[in-house]
């Protein structure tokens, strides 16, 4: 059989760009190394673990949904972050197209109702960190919530197995070309499927396979930044003016001492902590939960700290799991955790001092020293940050504020890309995603996805 198109990874692109092709009759495969929905069990989260057991497909990053599945399920409905779509398709077209992905999630279950940041604390919080050198970013959002997002993701599985092929749990070993042509993909057991198209969405946990093809196709990257930083746990009590009104607040800030750019990500409101296991780097980085029905008494952010790197240096990638792998290797193969205090006095942190504090962890971590594990540079921002912060977060600077270590996104190649996301160099092979640096969270992963499905309906 050949079929008219092969998607490799079933997150919000993959999906996405299914839904688009199959509506339109179009013969369908999608390829995932993951699990579906109903299966995607992390042992730690269910409680069955306080270790990551580093399981053969991780259920936290991996599988039907993408990683955003296991995040809090966050839509947000604004060109301002996300991605560099924008630059593809113009602003215009990319706010028809939110919309438009917006509206197919609501029809698949998700909550039909959005936060809008709007009215006097919206902007006297904007003019307290304007005076500061912050940049808030008010967004349109849309909480779907991480165990209400399984149900609109299964939704859209229910419905897409009736209309085309997908492949679960398994593994895409090589993209095939012949005469400059994507002709189809090998599988890991050797065996082949052949389509007219292809469109490679694996998403972050898949970007170090998708360097990989990236090396062996000779296919052009634009730039190449990486992301790395820590999750920071505080009492809903410090965030909780701001969250009423922003549900997440999106800060850019460009540190005084070194002038990086850091910026806020993924805030959850009364959320949890959460281990990810990257199996292809075989390591544990951090990261963070909203659900919609169990709420715990913190909230948790990650402070990223963006760094581009010139040539020579080509492996983004693997500075940053470099970096992840040394808190692995602290913490006994988990992640680490420290107070901010402690980080400043230029001592590890201890489960007694850490038990006397005001803050309960929701996750289960090591206590141990950041400033062993994150260069100098990386932790002045983030402490400068944190104190920008201050300004508009009364507390949550404060001695007892948590923060695990580390915390990183491996979207670090963005590819060169037609404006239709197809690859210059080979015809018929289109990119979408978190994993090709296309997008930077659902929404607008989704809408990559859609402009790869469209691009090859014509």
């Amino acid at each position: 059989m050949i079929y008219d198109a092969i998607i490799v990874g079933s997150g919000p692109a993959g999906i996405f760009a299914a839904m688009e092709l199959v509506r339109h009759g179009k013969k369908i495969l999608i390829v995932d190394k993951g699990r579906v929905i109903r299966e995607r069990k992390c042992p730690i989260v269910e409680g069955k673990s306080k270790t990551c057991l580093n399981c053969e497909s991780c259920s936290i990053v991996s599988g039907w949904g993408g990683a955003g599945s296991a995040s809090d399920g966050k839509l947000t409905l604004t060109t301002g972050f996300g991605g560099n779509l924008e630059e593809n398709i113009g602003e215009e077209a990319l706010l028809d197209m939110i919309a438009y992905v917006d509206k197919t999630f609501v029809e698949y279950g998700a909550d039909n109702n959005s936060y809008e940041p709007s009215g006097a604390v919206v902007k006297d919080t904007i003019r307290k960190a304007s005076s500061v050198g912050l940049k808030i970013l008010p967004a349109r959002i849309r909480h779907i919530g991480t165990d209400a997002s399984r149900e609109v993701l299964n939704n859209m599985y229910e419905d897409l197995v009736r209309k085309c092929d997908i492949l679960m749990n398994t593994f895409v070993e090589d993209i095939l070309v012949e005469n400059g042509r994507a002709v189809g993909i090998r599988l890991a057991d050797g065996t082949e499927r052949r389509g007219e198209y292809v469109i490679a969405a694996p998403g972050r946990e898949g970007a170090s396979w998708l360097a990989g093809l990236v090396e062996r196709l000779n296919i052009p990257i634009a730039s190449m930044p990486v992301d790395i930083g820590v999750r920071v746990e505080v009492p809903d009590s410090v965030c909780e003016d701001l969250t009423q009104h922003f549900y997440e607040v999106k800060c850019l800030y460009n540190t005084p001492t070194f002038d990086d750019r850091c910026r806020t990500f993924c805030m959850n409101p009364s959320g949890f902590v959460v281990y990810e296991y990257n199996k292809s780097h075989d390591l544990v980085t951090v990261n963070g939960h909203s659900l919609k029905n169990v709420k715990s008494r913190n909230t948790n952010f990650a402070i990223l700290v963006t760094k581009n790197f010139t040539q020579p240096f080509n492996d983004p990638i693997g500075y940053a799991t470099h970096v992840a792998k040394l808190a692995n290797m602290l913490a006994g193969g988990g992640i680490l955790l420290q107070r901010l205090g402690d980080l400043r006095d230029g001592r590890r942190s201890t489960q007694s001092r850490i038990d006397r504090g005001m803050i309960t962890p929701t996750a289960n971590a090591q206590p141990g020293d950041l400033s062993l594990v994150l260069p100098h540079r990386y932790l002045t921002d983030i402490v400068e940050f944190l104190d920008a912060l201050n300004s508009i977060m009364p507390g949550v600077n404060q001695n007892d504020t948590l923060l695990y270590g580390v915390e990183i996104k491996l979207y670090s190649l963005r590819l060169e890309l037609r404006k239709n996301l197809q690859v210059p160099v080979i015809e018929r092979l289109f990119m979408a995603g978190d994993g090709a640096g296309v997008s930077r969270g659902i929404i607008q992963a989704a809408a990559s996805g859609v402009v790869a499905a469209r691009a090859i309906l014509g």
